[in-house]
């Protein structure tokens, strides 16, 4: 059980058509949602920062930064739900999922571009920081847009992280778990 107990059914009219609007038809609110919906501000903010539009990066390249950043930062409740809800979508293979969890940024069952990109997740997260040279690998790959989007989305999902695991959020039921090896 979240140490924040998750709103119950049924829900206030806004915040039903939020859930809406983010889930799968006929599927659950997610238990993040409903523990963050607990709070009105909090439940507009972190809905407004959301990143999972169709922005500049494709679901693939999206779905490797959201799921490398939550592999650094042990969130399994964020990294099974992307794993279950986008993976095939994103046309991620098995060991490319493993991966992400499991293995170097220069893994050999990513292209050039993605092992550039994991690399770049791996620095953000333990440095905070880009070096030059670690910006030119990606500017070689990424445009503007594409860049400030990957950071976004590092940062973001570093927020996600902090609320999923500081509030010790339970798996959801039917979402993926890290590989153990």
């Amino acid at each position: 059980m979240s140490r924040i107990a998750p709103l119950q059914p049924p829900y206030p009219a806004d915040v039903q058509a939020d859930f809406d609007r983010v889930m799968p038809p006929g599927a659950s609110p997610l238990v993040l949602f409903r523990t963050i919906a607990t709070s009105e501000r909090a439940w507009k903010k972190f809905r407004n920062a959301s990143l999972l539009d169709r922005g500049p990066l494709s679901l693939r390249e999206r779905e490797i930064v959201i799921k490398r950043t939550c592999a650094l930062t042990g969130c399994e409740y964020e990294w099974g739900v992307h794993v279950t809800a986008f993976a095939q979508a994103a046309k991620l293979t098995d060991e490319q999922v493993r991966a992400t969890v499991l293995e170097p940024a220069d893994a050999s069952c990513w292209s050039g571009a993605e092992q550039t990109l994991i690399a770049a997740v791996d620095a953000l997260h333990h440095r905070a920081r880009l070096t030059s040279e670690e910006f030119a690998a990606l500017a070689a790959h990424f445009d503007g847009m594409k860049i400030l989007e990957i950071m976004q989305l590092c940062g973001f999902y570093h927020t996600v992280a902090y609320i999923a695991n500081g509030l010790d959020l339970p798996l959801e039921s039917n979402a993926a778990r890290f590989p153990q090896n």
